[in-house]
């Protein structure tokens, strides 16, 4: 790390902790107070014996040492602390902390010792964390329980700027209602609740809309918690400002300002698309001056602000000189409100759209901001690593992002070695304005270790084989070579490769080859055999943790999703070769695969659909209003949007999920093949596709049964016998 780097961490770690403090302050400190609160409800067995205290550094460091009977954790600050208890859960009692709720932290009965002092520093001063598609794939049906969880999660893996975005439509209500809307209005522009993060980033409004009032309401006081517990544990909430989206009635209210239509996202048409207002023009410095001002007297302010100007839509202009002036006017928008305002940007727009992402186009938006007032988030690091390709962003601070999870989808993935080596590579040659790394996971999915590893990458950098140890033996519960060898083979040979929407083929819509759409790519990057292999050797070691169900109902539902793939493969072959009874049988095989999948997946509570179905029904006042989170629910994960353009683009192999939608779908299919083999008609993909499409719509509105699949009593014996019958 070069020395101008060790300062910037410093200076960072200073601006963020105020003055140093020394190990003799009392437990009323807010800082050590916040760690003992994280202790009791992550280890509430172990908190007594655990001791916090200040570490006086300027750089952001941790300690862990035994003594006598207790555990003492020094750090230079909350966060520092919270990593080190981390540190000492994971890597001497082998237990996981899942940022799901569901998931129990379980701890040896003795506490272990440690056996001698550990240190380890900060080598970047900033870790970002979350998307704006979370918002939507994983966490509208949140309650503060689930919220408590992952603040936690975030805290021990020490993020220091969360995205939160959270109850932001309660402000703009209030916007929109001074400037002269009415409430029915202002709902309406509004999406239904997992598709606001579309909505807040300028690509689509009142798709199921109107937005309920009490979710408005409820929101916002739920992000005054949010925003509370991640400030006490010495995070900085990266919170929404005005980019430039307006509703429709805008342009009728104020006919002179500079409003454009946008002119087209996801195949929605012109009712549902947004319109722009120019940062140039005067009423967007209006209207982002009054939304800051009100956010700020809502929910504080740490000088963070996130605005993606053009996310995935056409700016009005690509001339250099015009980008440039939106760039400067939106930067000048937010420093007249706040004089301490730090853009946070993200860079995926210059991955998604080259082609009007030019160098040239680029270095005129990001110099036209004064230099270190915006922060760029290279958002898709395992793919393009944008940082190379503009000169490291220009000389602005930057941070590495891992996406990882497009649309939430449930499938193993993720280039474990090539992220480590460009993680590393952007350390030795990032240059000094990289300031952070982080993720920017679209949901939550499958694959909770891999994003963990890249925040880890913060703090010392880690040993990647040695790591990989330390993580099989928290999943499993206790130390095994076994498992430390398994989960290496794992890494290094499952996690090889990283895309876009990839998903078993059991999720996507039936077709006799490859993929029925960009959504639904099915590519397996590694042998199912290999897969079998360590799922096998999984099973065969004992444990009771929740981390170990997870990892094992996982890999077991990925195999027998591969094998699915393989069946449809051999049953496309005896189509086109006419041999019936061969398509029969198979076609028999798929159903009963399918059925199988269904019921494994139910031991797990994160990959069962009527979870996902009574959480957004709880937020319902009425019996009408359940029914519409239910739809909204129902909508993201499978249809989307009312445009062919997404759908299945968030798929989940998930029970209940299977049972009363993919496998519908695939029954539909196979039985019109092999009636049409069977009667000499020739099998029309298109006429069978409508009769899909009815089928999706009837679901998505609720009109067809979603059955409530039973945990088995015995998952790991319903999983050996699952790989015995299909492998």
């Amino acid at each position: 790390m070069t020395t101008a780097k060790k300062a910037l961490l410093a200076l960072a770690l200073m601006a963020s902790c105020g003055t140093p403090k020394t190990v003799s302050e009392t437990v009323t400190d807010p800082e050590i107070e916040a760690a003992n609160a994280l202790a009791e409800r992550v280890v509430p067995s172990y908190s007594d014996n655990i001791k916090f205290e200040h570490l006086p550094d300027t750089l952001e460091a941790y300690e862990l040492e035994s003594v006598g009977d207790l555990v003492v954790i020094r750090g230079s600050s909350a966060l520092s602390m919270a990593v080190g208890l981390n540190r000492y859960l994971s890597d001497y009692c082998h237990s996981d902390v899942s940022w799901y709720a569901s998931e129990a932290v379980t701890v040896p009965s003795k506490m272990p010792s440690v056996p001698a002092k550990v240190r380890s520093e900060s080598v970047l001063p900033e870790r970002f964390f979350l998307n704006y598609c979370t918002f939507g794939y994983t966490m509208p049906w949140w309650k503060w329980e689930d919220w408590e969880r992952f603040i936690d999660w975030m805290a021990l893996h020490g993020v220091t700027m969360p995205l939160a975005i959270t109850g932001e439509e309660a402000l703009w209500q209030e916007i929109w209602r001074r400037r002269g809307m009415t409430d029915d209005d202002i709902r309406s522009y509004f999406t239904g609740p997992a598709h606001l993060p579309w909505h807040r980033m300028c690509n689509i409004d009142g798709v199921d809309g109107p937005l309920p009032q009490g979710w408005i309401d409820s929101q916002a006081e739920l992000q005054k918690k949010i925003l509370e517990r991640e400030r006490s544990l010495g995070m900085k909430p990266v919170l929404p400002a005005f980019g430039g989206h307006v509703p429709a009635q805008l342009k009728a209210l104020y006919p002179d300002a500079d409003i454009s239509d946008i002119k087209g996202w996801g195949g929605f048409s012109a009712q549902y698309l947004p319109h722009f207002l120019a940062p140039t023009d005067p009423l967007f410095a209006e209207i982002q001056k009054e939304y800051l001002n009100a956010q700020t007297a809502l929910f504080g302010t740490d000088h963070l602000y996130s605005i993606d100007l053009f996310n995935e839509i056409e700016a009005p202009s690509w001339d250099p000189e015009t980008l440039a002036a939106y760039a400067q006017s939106t930067y000048g928008s937010m420093a007249a409100a706040d004089h301490e305002a730090r853009w946070v940007q993200s860079g995926w727009m210059f991955h998604y759209d080259r082609k009007h992402w030019t160098p040239e186009n680029v270095k005129a938006y990001l110099t036209a901001i004064p230099e270190g007032k915006v922060i760029l988030l290279d958002y898709y690091i395992e793919h393009t690593p944008v940082w190379t390709l503009t000169e490291s962003f220009y000389d602005q601070p930057y941070i590495l992002c891992y996406l990882g999870n497009f649309g939430g989808n449930t499938r193993i993935s993720g280039p474990f070695v090539t992220l480590s080596e460009r993680i590393s590579d952007a350390l030795d040659n990032g240059g000094d304005n990289l300031i952070g790394i982080g993720s920017t996971l679209e949901g939550f999915g499958v694959n909770p270790w891999i994003y963990e590893y890249v925040l880890d990458c913060a703090w010392d950098g880690p040993d990647d084989d040695k790591w990989l140890s330390n993580l099989a033996d928290k999943r499993l519960g206790y130390k095994s070579a076994e498992a430390e060898s398994l989960w290496k083979d794992f890494a290094y040979g499952c996690y090889v490769h990283g895309s876009i929407s990839e998903c078993p083929l059991v999720c996507g819509r039936p077709c006799l080859e490859g993929w029925w759409h960009w959504t639904v790519i099915h590519k397996l990057r590694f042998e199912n055999s290999l897969l079998l292999d360590l799922t096998e050797r999984l099973l065969a070691l004992p444990s009771d943790s929740d981390s170990y169900r997870f990892d094992a109902v996982n890999l077991t539902c990925q195999f027998l999703s591969n094998r699915f793939a393989e069946l449809r493969d051999c049953f496309t072959a005896a189509y086109k070769s006419g041999d019936f009874d061969e398509a029969e049988r198979l076609a028999t095989g798929m159903k009963d695969l399918l059925a199988d999948i269904d019921l494994l997946a139910a031991a797990e509570p994160e990959f069962r659909l009527d979870r996902w179905i009574s959480a957004a029904e709880a937020f319902g006042r009425t019996e009408d209003e359940k029914r519409y989170y239910a739809t909204n629910a129902r909508h993201i994960v499978s249809t989307w949007g009312f445009t062919r353009n997404l759908k299945d683009y968030g798929s989940r192999l998930w029970s209940g999920l299977i049972s009363s939608y993919y496998a519908p779908r695939w029954e539909m299919w196979l039985d019109e093949i092999l009636d049409c083999m069977a009667s000499g008609r020739t099998f029309s993909e298109e006429e069978t596709d409508r009769r899909i499409d009815m089928f999706e719509t009837r679901w998505v509105e609720g009109l067809e049964p979603i059955p409530t699949i039973p945990a088995p009593e015995d998952w790991k014996a319903l999983a050996l016998k699952l790989i015995a019958k299909w492998k």
